[in-house]
């Protein structure tokens, strides 16, 4: 095997060892939710639009092929389906979890609808649903912007999560490196604003270090 063919299984073997580390991170939300049966402090929306995050990925894979993607985003889409299932278990207002469930899988379907009858041609199908994956990544990762205000706001870090933040940042590299390997920009550039808010997010773990959280708490007291 040659060195190019070493470097590209070690760099697909750690996208899918980062990717699914920060996939895992929701383990702890599923526990927190089946031991107190309540999804006080859980996010819905994360989980649901990873999922479908993970699904139209998981379109592009199969048809370009990638295993790599496939696998990742197969996983992913399990993982995140069993997270909604759990929230909606245990959720009381469950009208507006599944609205919002429904509309974003109306959304998809209506996406399959149009790249699988209204583009035959395989080439643009793989351009514009790469497009369409590439948008709504970089959508998923500036989103916690407003989080990362809230948090220079308040001076306090507390609603960040470092182990997210460290997953996220080697998914992001792992996933930029394979699309430059695979001169392929639709995998390569919506994972860079991923490797962005990542260092902002440790720039304010360094800068609200949690002894200055907590005096930041006494004097609010």
């Amino acid at each position: 095997m040659e060195a190019g063919d070493v470097a590209d299984s070690l760099l697909s073997g750690a996208c899918v060892l980062f990717t699914l580390a920060m996939f895992s991170t929701g383990l702890s939300d599923l526990r927190h939710m089946q031991m107190t049966r309540s999804v006080d402090s859980v996010q819905f929306l994360p989980f649901l639009t990873t999922d479908v995050n993970n699904l139209s990925w998981l379109s592009y894979g199969v048809l370009k092929g990638d295993g790599t993607l496939i696998v990742v985003n197969t996983v992913g889409a399990v993982l995140q389906t069993l997270y909604v299932l759990v929230y909606l278990h245990y959720c009381p207002q469950k009208h507006t979890v599944l609205l919002q469930t429904a509309t974003l899988l109306g959304v998809l379907l209506l996406g399959y609808g149009y790249f699988w009858l209204l583009v035959p041609d395989p080439a643009a199908q793989l351009q514009q649903l790469g497009l369409f994956c590439s948008v709504f990544t970089i959508s998923m990762y500036l989103s916690p912007l407003a989080d990362l205000a809230k948090v220079i706001q308040t001076k306090s870090t507390k609603r960040l999560s470092f182990s997210l933040t460290i997953a996220t940042l080697l998914t992001s590299a792992s996933w930029s490196l394979y699309g430059f390997r695979l001169k392929d920009p639709y995998i390569m550039v919506p994972n860079l604003p991923g490797i962005i808010t990542s260092f902002i997010r440790l720039w304010l773990f360094w800068k609200y270090r949690p002894e200055q959280d907590r005096n930041y708490r006494l004097l609010q007291t």
